[in-house]
């Protein structure tokens, strides 16, 4: 997937990107609501590695002034072929901007349009209300509330809320 927006490039990674990842996944706060939680060298390297060919699962968000990553996109399959989730993690000092917004918008569009997908998901914890106002600027409607079905160690538990767009609601 390659889309371009006013703003940015949304593109499969390179491997000379996980610098930038690293920059901005090793940032504790940056990454405080993503299950696989901060990232190290290695970690960021892996990433990258792993999202470079056409099985990637999440993708770069390149700015077109400057190129520089303004975070990444998660999009992939979630169940069967008519399904996907999406989800993005934005860097710090470019959150609160609408590239995130930007992004999943272009991305949504490609999958109902381009790819015909039935639905999309999303999820996010009820305490991530950044993300959950991204989710709803996009149309999307909260479906579900799980209550804590994601372990965060310690034995914590976090809820995580359900969103979803249909592709009739998209058009």
């Amino acid at each position: 997937m390659r889309i371009a927006t006013d703003r940015l490039i949304v593109r499969p990674f390179e491997p000379a990107d996980w610098l930038e990842v690293l920059g901005y996944a090793s940032d504790e706060e940056t990454m405080f609501y993503m299950p696989e939680g901060v990232f190290d060298e290695a970690a960021a390297k892996r990433f990258v590695r792993d999202n470079e060919g056409p099985e990637a699962r999440n993708f770069a968000m390149e700015l077109k002034d400057g190129g520089r990553l303004a975070g990444h996109l998660v999009f992939h399959p979630w169940f069967g072929d008519h399904t996907y989730e999406i989800g993005w993690v934005t860097a710090p000092g470019l959150q609160r901007r609408g590239l995130a917004t930007e992004a999943a918008r272009a991305a949504l569009r490609f999958g109902f349009e381009e790819l015909r997908l039935h639905r999309v998901i999303a999820t996010c914890q009820p305490e991530n209300a950044p993300s959950s106002r991204v989710m709803e600027k996009l149309g999307m409607r909260r479906e579900g509330l799980f209550k804590q079905c994601i372990p965060r160690g310690g034995g914590v538990w976090w809820d995580e809320y359900v969103y979803a767009v249909l592709a009739e609601e998209w058009k």
